[in-house]
Parts: C-alpha cells; sequence; structure tokens
C-alpha cells in the first residue's frame, strides 16, 4: 500500500470510528455513564449538531493551514469550555440552540467555499460559536456528575472530533481530495440549514 492510499485509509478509519461510536451509545443512558468523565467525553458525540461543526473546525484549519490548523482546535475547546461553566453556574445566554445550528451552517460553508478571512477572524468566530455549544453542554449537565471531571471529558471528546475533521481535511493533499473535503462542507452546512430551520 503506497504511503497515500495509507493516509486516506487511515483518514477514513478514523471518521467511521468517530460515527459508529456515535450511533452505538445516540440511544443508550449514556449520561449514566460514571455520571462525570465519560458522560461528558460521549456527550459532543451523540448529537448531529454537535458533531458536524466540530468536525467542520478541523476541516477549515485544514484549509487555512498553518498555524490555523492547530489555533482553532484549540480555541474551540477552551472557550467551549468556558461556555460550559456559564451554563453550569445558571448565566443565561439567548439562542442557544440557533447559534449552535448556525455554527454548523456557516462554518460548513467557510469549508464549502474555502474561505481564507485573517487568522483572527476565524478564530473569533469559532470561539463565537464555542460558547454556545459549551453552554449547551454546561446546562445539561447530569445532577450527580462532577463539574471539572465532565468538563475535562467533554473537552477531550470534542477534541478528538477536531481531529477527525483535520485527518479527513488531510484528503487535501490530493487535487480531488479537495473536492472532497468541499463537499463534506456542503453536507456539514446543509445538516446546520436543517437544524435551523427545524427540518432535523
Amino acid at each position: 500500500m503506497n504511503p497515500k492510499t495509507s493516509v486516506f485509509v487511515k483518514c477514513l478509519l478514523l471518521i467511521a470510528g468517530i460515527f459508529s461510536s456515535s450511533l452505538v451509545f445516540a440511544h443508550s443512558d449514556a449520561g449514566s455513564i460514571g455520571g462525570g468523565f465519560m458522560s461528558g467525553f460521549l456527550h459532543p458525540m451523540l448529537g448531529l449538531d454537535h458533531v458536524v461543526a466540530m468536525v467542520a473546525v478541523g476541516l477549515w484549519g485544514v484549509f487555512l493551514g498553518r498555524p490555523a490548523i492547530w489555533i482553532l482546535p484549540v480555541v474551540f475547546p477552551l472557550v467551549m469550555a468556558f461556555g460550559g461553566a456559564l451554563g453550569v453556574v445558571g448565566v443565561p445566554i439567548p439562542y442557544i440552540e440557533t447559534g449552535i445550528a448556525l455554527s454548523g451552517l456557516v462554518l460548513g460553508l467557510a469549508v464549502a467555499f474555502a474561505v481564507r478571512p485573517p487568522i483572527w477572524v476565524a478564530a473569533v468566530l469559532v470561539g463565537a460559536f464555542a460558547i454556545f455549544h459549551g453552554h449547551a453542554h454546561g446546562t445539561e449537565l447530569p445532577n450527580a456528575a462532577n463539574p471539572l471531571i465532565y468538563s475535562i471529558g467533554f473537552v477531550i471528546g470534542t477534541g478528538l472530533l477536531h481531529l477527525a475533521g483535520i485527518a479527513f481535511g488531510e484528503l487535501t493533499r490530493w487535487s480531488w481530495g479537495k473536492y472532497v473535503v468541499r463537499s463534506g462542507g456542503v453536507v456539514i452546512a446543509l445538516v446546520g440549514l436543517g437544524f435551523l430551520s427545524g427540518a432535523l
């Protein structure tokens, strides 16, 4: 197997692993698994609205190149943890579900059209959406869970979804791969639109 084929196969296996774990646990009582770390770790992977936005962050980072490829996947979980803390202590933020749906739509379109803003603009945009995702996680925190351990779990789970996006984005090494990844952005945007319109 040549190196390019090997990278492609590894990308597919990683993506398949992420989504299959989501399907396996989607209809189980995942919130009761330990009530802490595992609950937090699985939570980002159990909602398609969360998954597509977090994968999009990794994909967009690949399109923007260095240093965005690591800055965006670091900014998102850090700001998301802050948003989660706001949710835990009960600070209200309006339009949480709208913000989450918009994150998929906007980030998906950014990937689909290979939008290349200044790095600070991309980081601010990603951070703004991270607040909504984090707040949703924080308000859904199981009563029995340790907030700190739960937060560590969902930050790590989020990081893995970003890595899945980066792995998929590595397909851009090939000319045909750029079209595949941008098509993935279209799918993500459509999912975001579906949640925004209430169709999903």
